[in-house]
């Protein structure tokens, strides 16, 4: 063939490629797939990280066998945030039946785990003295350091109410008795304005021990500890619970809400009916939320068919 028309050939096929290159390059566009040939540093650093990945978890009895690795899900978000104004494609090569080439970045807890009461077992036949000689002297947290007696609890064992406030003070760390310096006067006041007494009604604490200052319990104690309060409970049962105070009420319900938020409402643990309402330490220091409490109490009663004190 003449030079000159090969020539011309040549360059008509050239021009021919480079449509058909160009019209491969704008469906590549159309299809989101610009990411993979224009950003080649990335597309390099991501395969070799995708390599280095694989290599790391395959095990030699593998290697013959091992499908295609999935390109990790850092590598995919890489991929996708390459690509502005696109939603990320889901992982290459990924299939739910396909064993793992990688180790989970990290154990996801579900969501419906049970609360930390739920998971106790209950314990059959089980009694106030028995609950009381298993705790011993306990020595489970460090409150043990400092307390002079245990504060296990009072009243009635079969009362239909149950009050749980945080944990003893100064006063009921010496007698061994929870509620019973003005706080506790205070509150033996509000169970008389309910139409009962102290003796009708039993009292507990989360923890048995003073906390140092009166501190409120910290998490590791009240873990320790709580239990045994989860065994007075299903020992006792309550038709209601009555928690005093912040501690007592996140403790049970699990919850970081605050007492304000919590109190006046409703809620079901493990089948009894529990009201959360202020300690009445704190009714000392703000008079003025007395009222909000017998409104919390005339609830409590209402359930128990209980009419309050005539005056």
């Amino acid at each position: 063939m003449d030079p000159v028309k090969r020539a011309s050939v040549g360059a008509r096929g050239e021009t021919h490629l480079e449509e058909q290159v160009k019209d491969w390059l704008r469906y590549g566009e159309d299809l989101g797939l610009a990411p993979y040939y224009r950003d080649r540093p990335l597309l390099h650093a991501i395969a070799e990280a995708a390599s280095l990945e694989t290599h790391r978890v395959t095990t030699p009895s593998d290697n013959s066998s091992a499908a295609p690795a999935a390109i990790p899900s850092t590598e995919a978000a890489m991929m996708g945030a390459a690509a502005p104004g696109r939603a990320p494609a889901s992982p290459i090569n990924v299939e739910p039946s396909a064993p793992q080439k990688y180790a989970p970045a990290a154990a996801i807890l579900p969501t419906t785990a049970p609360s930390l009461f739920e998971a106790i077992e209950r314990i059959a036949g089980d009694t106030l003295p028995r609950i009381r000689e298993d705790i011993g002297d306990c020595t489970r947290c460090k409150l043990h350091k400092a307390r002079t007696k245990i504060v296990f609890g009072t009243g009635n064992p079969n009362a239909d109410l149950m009050f749980v406030g945080e944990g003893p003070g100064r006063d009921e760390d010496l007698s061994g008795e929870p509620f019973v310096g003005r706080a506790g006067k205070l509150l033996t006041d509000m169970i008389k304005a309910m139409g009962l007494q102290r003796e009708d009604v039993y009292i507990a604490n989360v923890v048995k021990c003073r906390p140092p200052e009166n501190r409120l319990p910290e998490k590791d104690e009240i873990t320790t500890c709580s239990p045994f309060l989860m065994r007075q409970i299903d020992a006792i049962k309550p038709k209601v619970i009555c928690t005093l105070g912040s501690c007592s009420a996140q403790t049970l319900l699990q919850t970081a809400q605050g007492i304000s938020k919590l109190r006046g409402e409703w809620f079901d643990f493990r089948g009894v009916k529990l009201m959360p309402t202020y300690h009445p330490a704190y009714l000392l220091r703000n008079p003025a939320a007395k009222p909000e409490v017998w409104k919390d109490l005339q609830k409590v009663m209402a359930v128990l068919g209980l009419q309050p004190k005539k005056r």
